[in-house]
């Protein structure tokens, strides 16, 4: 079975390809989406659970605690901004609180980190809560 075909040539004149982003774009990029990690709600309610916990963390998981709670605060900070959440008054505050604590160092005294820590906890859930109720996040199961 053969079959024959007429091609016609176009009247419109057709532009090049020009891609959209250049070479050091693409390379940007790329290096965003290597360093990207998922979102992990479970992980934000463990470490939200052990800063809110009757027993403090140990001396030496505090600062790493600490620095995890940071990263949480503000991936829900970049997350409420993307949603435009901050338009809604209590994830404005809550928005500007998770900020200022995400962003300040961990007190040398013992008791003032601890107290800190906890700050920083509470803030993220309450955050978390907000988010999920604004429908800029699914509920953590």
């Amino acid at each position: 079975m053969t079959f024959s075909a007429v091609v016609r040539q176009s009247i419109y004149p057709v532009r090049p390809w020009t891609p959209p982003l250049s070479g050091g774009e693409l390379a940007t990029v790329l290096d965003r989406l290597r360093g990207w990690t998922a979102f992990d709600g479970g992980a934000l309610i463990d470490d939200v659970a052990a800063a809110l916990d009757d027993v403090p963390p140990t001396e030496g998981d505090t600062e790493e605690l600490a620095e995890r709670l940071r990263g949480h605060l503000m991936r829900l900070v970049t997350v409420a901004v993307a949603a435009e959440a901050d338009q809604d008054a209590a994830a404005a505050q809550l928005v500007e609180r998770a900020r200022t604590l995400g962003a300040g160092a961990l007190p040398g005294e013992r008791r003032m980190a601890v107290g800190n820590l906890r700050r920083m906890g509470w803030t993220a859930g309450e955050l978390l809560e907000r988010l999920v109720a604004l429908r800029c996040l699914r509920e953590v199961a």
